[in-house]
């Protein structure tokens, strides 16, 4: 059911759990050297999400990294990535994306500038530059995203967690053998949670879904229950089975998911899809409020839609488009580039595929060898009556022989 997909990677998948406290959102400004410090501030976590494991480590580690930053060294570059790191694995787990990555950026921005102004510390530079890279994948700027993490690579060539970000990077620039080249590399330096997903992602796009099943697994069982790498990655093993016809399978997945990590929105939200799927549609809206009232995800509001517009309750499927569409501008406002999930709101819930086309095309120009982007435009073209740029996308989704469901039914709608 979910519409809007620009990348199923787990970005960064392992992000460090150090972290973090604070109130509601209001920026703190301290004076320690006669210069003001300007600390984003740690959002209050949604009550359904303050149980989780990790967030009292969040609230104690922001404490201990801001009071050092106003109190003690207000040039110190260690406290500014380590509060990067807690904005991303933040936008990860609340959705609060237009407030953490911005805020992400701002720190690792300062800590680089920091470093470069004072005697270069390496180990610090590179951290800065990985966590960086992180941050740039999860905004879209995948071109950017490669350059930092390959600046990073120069620095240390060691480290396994930048290869998952040049990973990530080739795969969603298209570049499916640098990808493997590079996933390779990582698992070489340390086969864990982080690589084993990477490894997962490109067998399923090389059309070994079973190995992907298989590696996932791996994935799942190097991740410590509880934790929301552990949840994403067992997120990602439910989503390997639900796609390729095995419900029951993905249902124990999401189960398992929230007796480790209750309130887990994501394994909710799939909850509703498989609701989807047996058209017990009450239980999928009650499944879908319940996602959308623990965190703001658009996705949870473009399903939500698609059930009303199912079940012919228009007024409200329209006030929810109305809301989507606020929601992506906002992200937009924050950096994100959210062409693709542009192009999929109108592609699927205002069938005005000439906008939809228009979205997508600026994706293709950046990103041309991307056989996802390539399948929604064949999706797109076919949608416009044009079969034969329709095939001709669809023969360039199909260059590392996936098995993904959309790919066989646009061979089959287009062999007609």
């Amino acid at each position: 059911m979910r519409t809007i997909l620009t990348s199923v990677l787990p970005i960064l998948i392992s992000c460090l759990l150090i972290s973090c406290g604070g109130d509601e959102s209001s920026t703190a400004d301290t004076s320690t050297t006669g210069k003001d410090i300007d600390i984003p501030d740690l959002l209050k976590r949604p009550e359904a999400l303050q149980n989780a494991a990790e967030w009292d480590k969040t609230q104690s580690g922001y404490m201990q990294m801001s009071s050092t930053l106003r109190l003690d060294d207000a040039q110190a570059i260690e406290p500014r990535i380590t509060l990067a790191k807690i904005f991303v694995n933040e936008a990860r787990v609340t959705g609060e994306h237009g407030h953490y990555y911005p805020a992400a950026l701002k720190m690792l921005d300062e800590a680089l500038e920091l470093n470069h102004d004072g005697p270069r510390d390496t180990n610090l530079e590179f951290d800065a530059l990985a966590t960086k890279a992180g941050v740039q994948l999860s905004q879209h700027d995948f071109k950017e995203a490669l350059a930092t993490a390959k600046q990073a690579v120069s620095i240390n060539p060691y480290n396994a967690q930048v290869y998952g970000a040049v990973v990530d990077a080739h795969v969603e620039l298209g570049d499916y053998p640098a990808a493997i080249a590079a996933a390779d590399k990582m698992n070489e330096i340390r086969p864990d949670l982080r690589s084993y997903s990477r490894v997962s992602y490109l067998r399923e796009i090389h059309g070994d879904v079973d190995g992907a099943i298989e590696a996932m697994k791996r994935a799942v069982n190097a991740g410590a229950p509880g934790y929301e790498s552990t949840a994403w990655a067992r997120l990602t093993l439910g989503e390997l089975y639900h796609r390729y016809g095995q419900p029951e399978d993905a249902a124990a997945q999401y189960k398992t998911i929230l007796q480790e990590r209750p309130n887990y929105p994501f394994a909710i939200a799939a909850q509703a899809e498989l609701a989807m799927d047996r058209e017990d549609y009450e239980e999928a809206e009650r499944l879908l409020i319940e996602a959308k009232n623990i965190i703001p995800e658009v996705g949870y509001y473009i399903d939500l839609a698609e059930l009303y517009t199912i079940q012919g309750r228009d007024e409200e499927a329209q006030a929810l488009k109305e809301e989507i569409l606020v929601m992506l501008q906002e992200d937009v406002d924050s950096g994100h580039n959210m062409d693709m999930e542009y192009a999929a709101l109108y592609r699927d819930q205002y069938e005005d595929y000439d906008k939809a086309l228009d979205y997508m095309l600026k994706e293709y120009q950046v990103r041309p060898n991307n056989i996802d982007v390539n399948r929604m435009l064949a999706s797109i073209y076919l949608k416009r009556g044009d079969t034969a740029k329709a095939k001709e996308h669809l023969s360039k989704a199909q260059v590392t022989e996936s098995k993904h469901p959309e790919l066989q039914e646009l061979e089959a709608a287009l062999a007609k």
